[in-house]
């Protein structure tokens, strides 16, 4: 396949569904195993196309984004709004463990049966959070307490397992402790920018040696498709919420992971 086409599906996998709870790195790893797109390089591409889906998310985000880091003085046990220092709770729990076990994680967990595994485990949570889900007593991102972004950094930390879906895990982690839907997505998506630019720059870093010019139109492709249609993702998300909740989207789950474990078996 030509090389320019994949770029352009893999932004666009990457795009549709960073933000959404049905796992990026399963839907990149599942397709990119389908266009036969594996190895080093490939690796190297998904990791830098999800800066343009970050890139998204900022330019949507950039007023809130101000207004928080104009509170990062604020004390969270305190204060009456969102702060960095709420971001910076619920980054804790998940980047200690991805650090301690970031090794184990890439060369062990990232591969299309684990990412079956984890979509359907992350589609069974997603049912579970929306039946089991405590009343909402937060109903806008500003009003989140220190104990629940805590808590939702803690929910975060299933993601770790490729396929479960970081915005799955903090989405429905949020409904568990009281806070509603559209306040969790944003605040998964705010709380997003920081995980994954960390996350990301350490492995770009780690993947250096594999960056090349020739590469940069190829990369740039992905980087700009991912970025639009992340943006799109992204509002369209929001107003999918308005309307129904998240089990639509563990079918989907379900479904997809169906299709790719009959692709698999029947590959064997």
């Amino acid at each position: 396949m030509n090389i320019y086409l994949v770029s352009i599906i893999q932004g666009i996998v990457e795009g549709l569904t960073e933000f959404l709870p049905i796992s990026s790195t399963g839907h990149l790893i599942l397709v990119g195993d389908l266009l036969n797109f594996t190895g080093p390089k490939a690796d190297t591409f998904e990791i830098f196309i999800q800066l343009g889906a970050i890139l998204a998310v900022v330019c949507l985000y950039h007023s809130k984004i101000m207004e928080i880091l104009g509170r990062w003085r604020d004390n969270p046990l305190t204060c009456q709004r969102l702060t960095l220092w709420h971001i910076a709770l619920a980054m804790i729990p998940a980047s200690a463990l991805g650090l301690i076990f970031h090794k184990f994680i890439k060369s062990e967990l990232f591969s299309p049966k684990t990412v079956i595994i984890g979509l359907i485990a992350g589609g069974i949570y997603l049912i579970l959070a929306e039946k089991y889900r405590q009343g909402e007593t937060t109903d806008d991102i500003d009003k989140i307490t220190a104990k629940q972004a805590l808590g939702i950094g803690c929910f975060q930390v299933l993601a770790l397992w490729p396929g479960f879906s970081r915005a799955g895990a903090t989405i429905a982690g949020g409904l568990l402790l009281g806070v509603n839907h559209r306040a969790s997505a944003e605040f998964s998506f705010l709380l997003a920018i920081p995980m994954m630019a960390a996350a990301t720059g350490l492995d770009l870093f780690k993947s250096r040696g594999l960056l090349s010019i020739d590469d940069a139109v190829f990369f740039g492709l992905g980087f700009v498709v991912s970025f639009l249609v992340a943006w799109i993702a992204v509002v369209g998300f929001l107003k999918f919420l308005n309307r129904t909740k998240l089990t639509p989207f563990a079918y989907y789950r379900f479904i997809i992971a169906i299709i790719f474990a009959i692709i698999l078996y029947r590959a064997n």
